[in-house]
């Protein structure tokens, strides 16, 4: 899954990320109200937690253009206004959760976790396909009951292709859902990921999973 993380404060935005990452997700950052605007006018994103004090153009304005646009992306607001008043209006414009400064990630991240649930992002805590099972809630992945080791990335990028099993997904679209916005996607980095999956889940098996089609992308099928 996709996040966006915006926050002014740099220190608070790196290590948030970081933790964000180390748990399974992909995650682009800005800190400014600008950029986090182009960035979610330009690319979709499964959650947005966005700081509602931000230079430029503040986080309650990006809020309403976005529903008044019609993008029903779920939005935790993430600030240091905790009056009432302050959440209150925060979720009149439209915001599906809202935590206050300073937090914990684990909380966060438990937040995170509910909306995707709230608003069906997670269909299913397993994804699966013949032997291979992936548990979304324990990151875990095995085939035929054989537990595998994935990185952070390439768990992001399998996640990616079963939850579009049956589907080609071109190199473009894999490091636009998986890698920050401004990746060069010219780069190879998709095949060296795939020879890399591959390797962990296809080898070893009569039955390969991962299918090139030849100059347009992958798909996962059986």
């Amino acid at each position: 899954m996709r996040l966006l993380l915006v926050e002014d404060d740099k220190s608070i935005l790196t290590a948030t990320a970081k933790g964000i990452e180390k748990s399974g997700y992909s995650v682009d950052t800005c800190d400014n109200g600008r950029d986090a605007q182009l960035l979610i006018s330009l690319s979709e994103y499964d959650c947005i937690v966005l700081d509602i004090m931000l230079p430029g153009i503040d986080g309650l304005t990006i809020l309403k253009n976005m529903r008044n646009s019609g993008n029903h992306t779920p939005v935790l607001i993430l600030t240091a206004k905790d009056t009432v008043e302050d959440r209150v209006k925060g979720l009149d414009f439209g915001a599906d959760d809202y935590l206050i400064k300073p937090f914990s990630l684990e909380e966060l991240l438990a937040r995170i976790r509910a909306l995707m649930r709230r608003q069906g992002t997670e269909r299913k805590n397993e994804l699966s396909i013949a032997d291979l099972v992936m548990d979304l809630s324990s990151h875990e992945v095995s085939r035929a009951g054989k537990k595998i080791e994935l990185t952070s990335k390439e768990f992001a990028i399998l996640e990616y292709l079963l939850r579009n099993k049956n589907r080609l997904l071109t190199r473009t679209q894999i490091v636009d859902h998986v890698w920050n916005y401004d990746f060069d996607c010219s780069s190879n980095i998709v095949d060296v990921y795939i020879r890399y999956i591959r390797a962990k889940i296809d080898d070893g098996f009569d039955k390969k999973l991962i299918n090139t089609i030849r100059g347009s992308g992958y798909i996962v099928r059986e």
